[in-house]
């Protein structure tokens, strides 16, 4: 069966509830859509507001506080926020990922070794069995491994231990300043081994919140070999959960045997997209969601990636709050119907931000200055 780049585009939407906004709780939306990228704090709650009916960000303080959501280094050694119970597996299959990422480069240059890092992490987990700041874990570390070795070390042991993200309050849970517990019943991991388990599942968890999907797209959602992506391709298949389809271009794409694939023509209702949200960066082939040629404007060199406008389910704008609204930057002239779509999102969006942080994303405001748009509008917040 051959499925076209329209159609993966429904697809996508569809899976992560763009098409519509669902009636679900937040901690379901989350492990609806497998994972949200964190780290900037407003992110998820941004995200979560594009995806559900009558979203209350309560609801996220909650499941942070209580340890429903969890919020860590995973997919991409990035920060995303993952139901608590979906934590361990995840973490489990971005072992070989971690350990190959973090206990190379700053940590191996402080003269300490992976087997250093396995004889650390059980005591560094119980160090954290309560909430430790960045300053404590720097002189829990100074006392092992000395001055001049501790800041590589923290580097490298922090992502690559299972440690979550403490709350610490604000207007999005968390702030600038991370303080970190070890992750509820889950082991030391060490070493690089492969876990096969933990890779099949989470393939068929990547199929089913962005799928059909290729190898690569798989590899590059997580950031794992594209050898194990294939191991565990190959064993859903003769299982039977998993089903191989002809992408537009020729390519395999993978998708959970009966899974939903709207018609092309489904309609898209507009969306002011979370900065980094996960949609954006969840392909090898990101022409799915961003057309080519705005994807240098919206990924930057640093490797921001900018809070988007998605009008017919494509990136063609970009927004940030101003003062008295949303102002969105759009790469191409949008018609009329779209502006009013706009315009709605924009009033709902203010709402929410002005309950919490009127000016999020202020800090990325530079990149404003370098975006080059069509037609610019601020929507106003009522």
């Amino acid at each position: 069966m051959k499925i076209t780049a329209r159609e993966l585009n429904r697809a996508t939407l569809d899976r992560q509830l763009l098409l519509r906004r669902e009636p679900l709780k937040a901690t379901e939306g989350v492990r609806r859509v497998l994972a949200l990228q964190a780290q900037q704090p407003a992110s998820p709650y941004v995200a979560l507001w594009n995806r559900l009916a009558g979203f209350d960000p309560a609801e996220v303080d909650a499941a942070f506080s209580d340890g429903t959501l969890a919020k860590a280094t995973l997919m991409r050694i990035t920060l995303h926020a993952v139901h608590g119970e979906d934590y361990r597996v995840l973490r489990e299959a971005m072992q070989q990922t971690l350990h190959a990422s973090r206990l190379g480069f700053r940590f191996a240059a402080t003269g300490l070794t992976p087997e250093d890092a396995g004889r650390l992490v059980p005591d560094l987990l119980k160090f954290a069995g309560k909430a430790r700041t960045k300053a404590e874990l720097d002189a829990w570390l100074e006392e092992l491994v000395g001055a001049e070795r501790k800041d590589g070390a923290l580097w490298g042991l922090r992502a690559y231990a299972p440690l979550l993200h403490v709350p610490a309050g604000g207007p999005w849970s968390f702030g600038v300043r991370a303080s970190y517990v070890a992750a509820p019943s889950c082991p030391a991991f060490t070493g690089r081994e492969h876990v096969p388990d933990a890779t099949r599942h989470l393939v068929l968890r990547y199929l089913k919140a962005f799928g059909p999907a290729s190898v690569a797209d798989v590899a590059q959602f997580a950031m794992v070999r594209r050898g194990p992506v294939r191991e565990a391709l190959s064993a859903l298949g003769t299982l039977g959960t998993v089903e191989q389809l002809e992408g537009p271009d020729g390519t395999k794409v993978f998708d959970v045997v009966g899974a939903a694939r709207p018609a092309a023509e489904t309609p898209a209702p507009p969306r002011l997209m979370a900065m980094w949200d996960s949609v954006l960066l969840a392909y090898s082939d990101r022409s799915r969601v961003i057309p080519e040629e705005y994807r240098r404007q919206v990924i930057r060199v640093n490797g921001d990636v900018l809070p988007t406008v998605l009008v017919d389910g494509y990136v063609a704008g970009v927004w940030h709050p101003v003062d008295g609204g949303i102002e969105v930057t759009a790469f191409h002239d949008l018609a009329p119907a779209a502006w009013e779509g706009l315009a709605e999102e924009a009033r709902a969006l203010s709402a929410l931000l002005a309950d919490r942080d009127p000016r999020a994303y202020s800090r990325y405001r530079h990149w404003w200055t370098k975006i080059s748009g069509s037609q610019v509008r601020v929507l106003a917040a009522g």
